[in-house]
This record gives structure tokens, sequence and C-alpha cells, in this order.
């Protein structure tokens, strides 16, 4: 199975780019993953919201493999444990899933078009983090769920 994580924008923050490259190495041991990043639009004004999440869902759009399944990072999404995570993962490579897609969208959040080519919503957390950040929670969970199917020592119950 491979994993993509398709996000809007580059990462700014050298501390945050140096813990994505090193997520990225560890999955790569235990699946096939790919890191996307797309460009942003520029907040104009805030008639331009629509427009500007419009424009960013066609570059995400762009990237898509028609064979996986696709998972929008939002806050209303739904929540899942760590374990719950790898169990998803387990089922999804069960069912031949081929490529799961995690889309995490702008500033802005996603258009409602990426929204509804999802296969789940997915939230993070209650709380709210940056949307760089949460690649780098999101890449860190992916491990987390790899190292629990492989009964490896780094997640404690």
């Amino acid at each position: 199975m491979k994993i993509r994580i398709i996000c809007v924008g580059k990462v700014k923050e050298r501390y945050i780019r140096q813990g994505i490259e090193d997520y990225l190495g560890r999955l790569k041991h235990y699946t096939d993953v790919e890191y996307i990043e797309v460009k942003d639009e520029k907040i104009l004004s805030p008639f331009s919201e629509e427009l500007i999440k419009k424009r960013e869902a066609q570059r995400i759009e762009k990237t898509f493999l028609s064979d996986g399944i696709v998972i929008v990072l939002d806050e209303g999404g739904q929540s899942f444990s760590s374990k719950m995570l790898a169990e998803f993962l387990q089922r999804q490579q069960m069912q031949g899933t081929r490529v799961i897609q995690f889309v995490i969208g702008g500033t802005l959040g996603v258009a409602d078009s990426i929204l509804k080519k999802a296969f789940m919503v997915l939230s993070l957390s209650k709380m709210t983090f940056t949307h760089q950040l949460s690649r780098l929670i999101l890449l860190e969970q992916l491990y987390r769920a790899f190292t629990i199917l492989k009964g490896e020592p780094y997640h404690k119950d």
C-alpha cells in the first residue's frame, strides 16, 4: 500500500521540515510514502476565500491517483486513537486499497469539491493546529500506526 500526503503550501519553519523529513524516512521502512506540496494562493481579501480554495482544490485534484482513496484532514472530522488508525490501515491493506491519499489544506481549509471526493474526513485532535504542524503530526501518527501493526516498542499503552 502506498501512502501519499498532499499538502497546500510550503513549510516555512526549519524544525518542522526536519521533523517531516525524519518521519518520512522512518515511514519508508514500512510502506511506500510520497509527500507532495502544491502551491498555495495568496489571501488578497476576505471576499476571495472561496476562489482561493477552488484554485487550491484544482491543484490538489491534479495530484490524485485514480486507484486511491482520499482522506481529508479537518478539525470537524472523525477522531481516531493511534490504535484505531493502525486498525484502519490494516483493514485498508486487507481490502486491497492500493493508495491512501491524505489531504491537508491551506490556511482556509479545503474546498467542498475535495470534501465530496473524500472517503473519510479525519481530525487529528479537538485542538487546532497550524496546517504546517498538522503534516508532522500526521506523519508521526502514521509511523506510530505501522509500528503498532508490526508489534514494535515505539508505541506505549
